[in-house]
């Protein structure tokens, strides 16, 4: 697959009725930009896999990955790769852009970066309004009607990233889509951003990641098969 791909996948089963299977559907930028992107990431420690120390979510869910995408910014390699193809992303899916909406507080830095080499406004998205001033939830200059992107670092649920979209729709602006760096691919995730009719872009996702970890030797056979156990059922995993 290419420049543009659908990637679909299905290689397990729904578990708790909350489909948590192995299932991809998403719009991939590119597969070897994917893996580019994947292989940078862990190089840099902003994926770390710990499947026999697992990390807590602040969802409670035991996790054996965590990424912060926030420490590609202290690396100009992986900074520029990232806002290159976050551009790539845009120009190719949302020609028609007016703005860049980042969503609060790791899309703000990706987004500015993104909308100043796109010569376009920005604007962010608070998690919640101020308690003081002006009591805004979207910051910089509300634009009603504005055909917007919206920026995220990671998607795992999309719930914080929907809710973002539901704040720009209610303040008039018309949101084209959003695009993000990495996904967990989860099939709920899938299914809340079909519910809320959004598209999303990732450059890279967990099935890229995982042969990388592999080849860096990051990873053994075991590590791997608990990862794979992870995506399965995520929110049971280790319980």
């Amino acid at each position: 697959m290419g420049f543009g791909q659908k990637c679909t996948k299905n290689r397990g089963t729904a578990t708790s009725g909350k489909h948590y299977r192995l299932f991809l559907i998403m719009e991939i930028l590119d597969q070897s930009v994917a893996a580019e992107i994947a292989d940078q990431l862990l190089e840099i420690q902003a994926i770390r896999l710990q499947p026999e120390k697992p990390f807590t979510w602040a969802s409670g869910w035991k996790s054996p990955i965590y990424c912060d995408n926030r420490l590609s910014l202290s690396y100009p390699k992986v900074r520029t790769l990232i806002k290159e193809n976050l551009v790539k992303s845009i120009q190719h899916y949302f020609p028609d852009v007016a703005a860049i909406a980042g969503v609060a507080t790791a899309g703000i830095p990706q987004g500015a970066l993104l909308a100043n080499d796109l010569g376009l406004p920005f604007i962010y998205v608070r998690s919640k309004p101020k308690d003081h001033g002006m009591e805004n939830r979207i910051e910089g200059k509300v634009v009603p009607g504005q055909k917007v992107v919206v920026v995220e670092d990671l998607v795992s649920t999309g719930g914080s990233s929907l809710k973002a979209v539901e704040d720009l729709r209610n303040a008039g602006f018309e949101v084209l889509g959003m695009v993000a760096i990495f996904s967990y691919g989860f099939s709920v995730a899938e299914e809340n951003f079909k519910n809320a009719d959004v598209k999303l872009i990732v450059l890279s996702h967990y099935e890229a990641m995982l042969p990388k970890a592999v080849e860096r030797n990051y990873i053994n056979q075991s590590a791997l098969d608990s990862l794979t156990e992870w995506r399965k059922d995520p929110e049971n995993w280790k319980r």
